[in-house]
C-alpha cells in the first residue's frame, strides 16, 4: 500500500458486524459476513475472548470454547485491531460478542427480556431520583450524572418529569410492580398541581416549561428556556406533557387526567393549529398564543416533525387505546395524512423533510437542522405509520413505510459495524459515496430504538421476513453496547464502534433529552411487538383502575394499535381471582362496580402460533 493520497498507513481499532461465513481448517481464523454482503476475515489470537450477551442486571457470561462457538451463521460482534499495508489487511479480533449461546439463538428474542430490561430500568431511576425510598418530586432533578447521583442544578422541566412517568408506567405495565406506578401517579400528580396553567376563560390547559428551585422558592418558567425554542412555547414541549399522565390513564382512568388531555387538546386546535393549509405551528407567542406573530422570530408560522408527527407516539396512539374515540382516530389520520402529503422529497433525497414554512414548502435553512436530516425521525416515520396502518389502513401509508425500510439502511445504516447514525446532509455533493455526518458518527440511543421498532413491526404486521434482519441487527447492536452494566439505565451516545462516549452532557443518564422514556418506550412496545406479532408468545399487562375511571366500566387492553383480529384474551384476573366479564377479541374488561383500585391482569396471546 503505498504512502500517496489517502491510502491508510497506519494500524487502527474497530468494530466488525455480521454472521460467521466460514472458518478455517485449523481454527485460527473465520470469515464475517458484514450487513452490506462483504466479508472480512477475522484472524483469532491467544488473547482473544468472546462473552454471549447479557441484560442488565445479569452477570458477565463467558463465550466458552472458540472452537466449538464459531459456527457458520452464527451472529456476532468482534472487536479488534486492523493492519493496513499487510498482505490482506490483517484484522485481529480481540473481543467477540455472541448473541446467544445456539448458533441461531438471539438473546434479545427471549420472551421476558425487553419486559426485564425495563423492571431493572426504572428500579434504578426510583432510587436515583429518591434514594430515601420517599417518592417527593420536590427533590426531583433534571440533570443526572451517570452514576446517577443528583447534580446541584435544579430545574425542574415538565417535559423530562412526563417521560420519566411515562417510562415508570410502561414498566408498572409490564410488571405489576406497585413501586413503578406509585412513581408514576405521584408524578403525574405533581405535574398537575406544579406545572399546570388552566386558562379558565378560554376553558384551554397549558403546560409550563418547569419550576426552577430556590431556597425553597418555586420561580414557575412560561417559556422554552432552550435556544431553539427561546421565549416561545413549543409545541413539543406541550406534546410531551402528555405523554407520562396518558400512559398513566390507560392504566388507572384517573378522570382527572382525562380532564388536563382534553383542555390540553383544545390548546392545541384552537392555537397551534392551522386551519387553512393544514398542520400545526411549532411554536406559539406567550402573550398572544399566535403561532404568527412576528415575536417569535425564525419560529415565526412554522411547521416541523415535532409538532405535527409527535402526537401519534408520544400520546395521540395510547389516548387511543385508552378511549378508544372516534375522534382521536380522526386526529391520528389527519396526523399521518399531513406525513404522507408534505414530508416525502424522493426525488430529491432519501431522507424526509422536516421543517416547514407556513405555505408548506420546505425550510432548509433554519437553525440547525439546514438541509440535514435525522436518520431516526425517518425511522420513527415508518414506525408509526405502521401502526396506523392496523387502525385506518391506506396503501400510502404501507408504501411510505416501506420506502423508508428499504432506502434508509443505505443511508443512515453502519453498514460494517450495526447500528445507525445521527444527523447527516440529506444531499451527496458531486463525486460523494456518503452522506456527509454533520457534527459526528455517534449512535444515540433514541434512534437505535427507532430502527428496533420499526423493524420489528413491519415484520409482525406484513409478515415479511426481508426485514427481519435489519430487525435482530438493530435489537443486537443496541443491547451489546447501550446497556450500563455498572451503573445501569442506558448510555446516551455510542462511538461508531460501540464504546461509550461519556463526554459532557451525553455521559449523563438525565438531561433535557433523557429521561427513562426512549429507552423503557422501546422496552414496552419491543415486548408486544417481538412476542405478540413476531415470535408468537403471550404477553401479561397489568392495570389498576381508580373506582371511578373509564366510561361503562369498560378497561381497554389492546397493548397498541396491532391488525384486528391479530390478538385475543386468553385470561383475566382481578385482586388475583379468575375473571370471566371480558371480550377477548375486542380487548376489553368489563370492571367490577366496586369502590377500591383493583388490580387487573390480563394475559393477551397471538391468534395464531
Amino acid at each position: 500500500m503505498s504512502n500517496s493520497g489517502n491510502a491508510i498507513e497506519f494500524t487502527f481499532s474497530d468494530l466488525v458486524t455480521g454472521k460467521v461465513d466460514s472458518v478455517a481448517a485449523d481454527g485460527k481464523s473465520f470469515v464475517i459476513t458484514v450487513p452490506d454482503g462483504r466479508k472480512v476475515t477475522a484472524q483469532l489470537t491467544e488473547t482473544t475472548y468472546a462473552e454471549i450477551l447479557r441484560n442488565l442486571g445479569e452477570p458477565y457470561r463467558d463465550g466458552g470454547d472458540l472452537a466449538t462457538m464459531l459456527v457458520p451463521g452464527r451472529f456476532l460482534f468482534a472487536y479488534g485491531v486492523f493492519y493496513p499495508g499487510e498482505e490482506g489487511t490483517p484484522f485481529e479480533a480481540k473481543h467477540l460478542i455472541f448473541i446467544g449461546s445456539g448458533a441461531e439463538e438471539n438473546r434479545v428474542s427471549e420472551p421476558s427480556w425487553w419486559i426485564r430490561q425495563a423492571a431493572d430500568i426504572a428500579a434504578h431511576y426510583r432510587i436515583w431520583q429518591f434514594p430515601d425510598e420517599n417518592i417527593d418530586f420536590t427533590q426531583y432533578r433534571t440533570l443526572l450524572r451517570l452514576t446517577g447521583e443528583k447534580t446541584a442544578n435544579h430545574v425542574q422541566e415538565t417535559d423530562t418529569i412526563s417521560r420519566m412517568v411515562y417510562g415508570m408506567a410502561s414498566a408498572y405495565m409490564l410488571t405489576g410492580d406497585d413501586r413503578f406506578l406509585e412513581v408514576a401517579e405521584q408524578g403525574t400528580a405533581y405535574l398537575r398541581e406544579h406545572m399546570r396553567f388552566v386558562d379558565r376563560d378560554e376553558n384551554i390547559t397549558y403546560w409550563y416549561h418547569g419550576l426552577k428551585v430556590e431556597d425553597g422558592t418555586e420561580t414557575k418558567l412560561l417559556t422554552s428556556e432552550f435556544g431553539d425554542d427561546y421565549d416561545a412555547i413549543p409545541m413539543y414541549e406541550q406534546i410531551y406533557a402528555l405523554a407520562g399522565p396518558v400512559q398513566t390513564y390507560r392504566i388507572t382512568g384517573d378522570p382527572a387526567i382525562r380532564e388536563d388531555v382534553d383542555a390540553t387538546l383544545r390548546l392545541f386546535e384552537k392555537h397551534f393549529k392551522d386551519n387553512e393549509r393544514g398542520g400545526y405551528y411549532s411554536h406559539i407567542d406567550p402573550i398572544s398564543l399566535s403561532g404568527k406573530d412576528e415575536a417569535l422570530g425564525r419560529n415565526v408560522a412554522r411547521k416541523n416533525w415535532n409538532s405535527v408527527g409527535d402526537h401519534a407516539p408520544a400520546y395521540l396512539i395510547n389516548l387511543w387505546l385508552a378511549s378508544g374515540e372516534d375522534a382521536h382516530a380522526d386526529f391520528l389520520e389527519y396526523t399521518f395524512d399531513t406525513i404522507v402529503e408534505h414530508f416525502p422529497d424522493y426525488d430529491s433525497s432519501p431522507f424526509v423533510n422536516e421543517k416547514f414554512l407556513d405555505d408548506w414548502s420546505p425550510d432548509h435553512s433554519w437553525g440547525w437542522q439546514q438541509d440535514r436530516g435525522v436518520v431516526g425521525h425517518n425511522l420513527k416515520i415508518a414506525w408509526n405509520l405502521m401502526r396506523m396502518q392496523s387502525l385506518r389502513p391506506k396503501d400510502s401509508y404501507v408504501g411510505m413505510a416501506r420506502r423508508i425500510a428499504e432506502i434508509m439502511p443505505k443511508s443512515g445504516k453502519d453498514v460494517q459495524r450495526g447500528g445507525w447514525y445521527d444527523v447527516v446532509e440529506r444531499h451527496l455533493k458531486p463525486g460523494q459515496k456518503w452522506h456527509r455526518y454533520v457534527w459526528h458518527d455517534r449512535k444515540a440511543w433514541w434512534q437505535q430504538e427507532q430502527a428496533i421498532l420499526a423493524y420489528l413491526i413491519l415484520e409482525g404486521v406484513l409478515g415479511d421476513t426481508a426485514y427481519h434482519e435489519e430487525a435482530l441487527e438493530a435489537g443486537a447492536f443496541y443491547n451489546a453496547f447501550f446497556l450500563d452494566h455498572d451503573d445501569g439505565g442506558v448510555y446516551f451516545n455510542v462511538l461508531a464502534n460501540g464504546i461509550p462516549y461519556l463526554m459532557g452532557t451525553e455521559r449523563e443518564k438525565g438531561s433535557h433529552s433523557m429521561s427513562m422514556y426512549h429507552s423503557v418506550e422501546l422496552c414496552y412496545l419491543a415486548a408486544v411487538y417481538s412476542n405478540l406479532l413476531v415470535n408468537k408468545h403471550p404477553l401479561t399487562l397489568h392495570f389498576k383502575p381508580h373506582p371511578v375511571s373509564f366510561p361503562d366500566r369498560i378497561l381497554r387492553v389492546s397493548p397498541d394499535i396491532l391488525p384486528p383480529g391479530s390478538v385475543r384474551i386468553d385470561s383475566v384476573t382481578i385482586d388475583g381471582q379468575p375473571y370471566e366479564h371480558f371480550d377477548a377479541d375486542r380487548l376489553f374488561v368489563t370492571l367490577p362496580d366496586v369502590n377500591y383500585q383493583v388490580r387487573v391482569v390480563v394475559t393477551l396471546v397471538p391468534t395464531e402460533a
